[in-house]
């Protein structure tokens, strides 16, 4: 996270005035490990898969998420954290183990975060999963309807590209409403390595009806963010950080900076946030079907004047 913050400029002096404090995020995913840098700050967790009432992430792909996003780095003695490491989270468990997961559940999730939007201030919801185009016309529908109405609300919806580009109208079918804020991922430091960078296989638009696909770009390769020892997966997964890629993780780096951002002004609508996240971008002078407005700019995002 050390290199994702210093891409998207999000220094040391920002988080010294902006941390996300008293914003609530939620995140629908494989759930969340009980972690060092996140446990405190979970204030509301459901579990649509095997319904078990206690937090828990059985995949790892959750809680890598949310450290992109609100990890405090306690544990590295504040090396990793993430973007905005004082936000609350709201997380419910819509995928299985393998990172799988139906529509149904995650039509449970998006009214279940309808229900609780009130009661926990919810003001951003983050959605690192890809449903393919192979789903059906009216799960789409339900799905971009389910997405418009929460939007509707006033929260802010970010969503990952996917990684099946780079095709054109490769993003993700629930990144293709208007009002959504749609995240793909590109590295500007490349780091000397030779390994696939997550732009070479980012969700590429153009969307649905003409609009302009993606919206933003992040940071989506060799992301190191929170471990978690209940995977199951292979010994170096269970570490306390770990190392991941994809727009999965470019995806909470833009929302932990609409949580930076909400702190510093409370009154934005999603719409709003959308629109400044949008506007204060960095140009990378690549086609807009990869880089929609650009890289993330945090630093030019809270100094910005209408």
């Amino acid at each position: 996270m050390v290199r994702v913050r210093k891409e998207v400029k999000c220094d040391d002096e920002i988080h010294k005035r902006y941390t996300g404090k008293h914003v609530s995020v939620a995140i629908l995913d494989t759930g969340i490990y009980l972690h060092p840098d996140v446990d405190s700050r979970i204030i509301l967790f459901h579990d649509f898969v095997n319904h078990e009432k206690y937090p828990y992430d059985d995949s790892g792909h959750g809680t890598h998420v949310a450290g992109c996003l609100a990890g405090n780095g306690k544990s590295s003695k504040g090396i990793y954290r993430g973007i905005a490491p004082e936000c609350n989270l709201i997380i419910g468990k819509v995928l299985d183990k393998k990172g799988s997961g139906s529509i149904e559940n995650m039509l449970e999730g998006l009214s279940w975060i309808l229900e609780k939007e009130k009661e926990y201030q919810i003001r951003i919801l983050n959605i690192s999963i890809n449903f393919d185009r192979n789903i059906s016309g009216e799960k789409i529908k339900s799905l971009t309807s389910m997405l418009q109405k929460i939007s509707d609300r006033g929260i802010l919806v970010v969503i990952a590209a996917g990684n099946n580009g780079p095709k054109i109208y490769s993003i993700s079918p629930m990144g293709m409403g208007k009002d959504v804020l749609c995240v793909g991922c590109y590295d500007r430091d490349k780091n000397g390595k030779e390994e696939a960078l997550c732009e070479s296989y980012s969700g590429r638009g153009p969307g649905l009806f003409a609009i302009k696909k993606p919206d933003i770009v992040a940071p989506g390769t060799r992301i190191r963010s929170l471990g978690c020892p209940d995977s199951g997966k292979k010994k170096q997964e269970r570490t306390v950080y770990t190392l991941r890629s994809g727009t999965s993780f470019a995806t909470p780096v833009v929302a932990g900076a609409a949580a930076l951002l909400l702190e510093k002004e409370s009154h934005l609508t999603g719409r709003e946030i959308k629109e400044r996240i949008c506007y204060s971008a960095t140009d990378l002078k690549e086609p807009w079907n990869k880089q929609g407005w650009g890289m993330l700019n945090i630093k030019n995002l809270l100094n910005l004047r209408k």
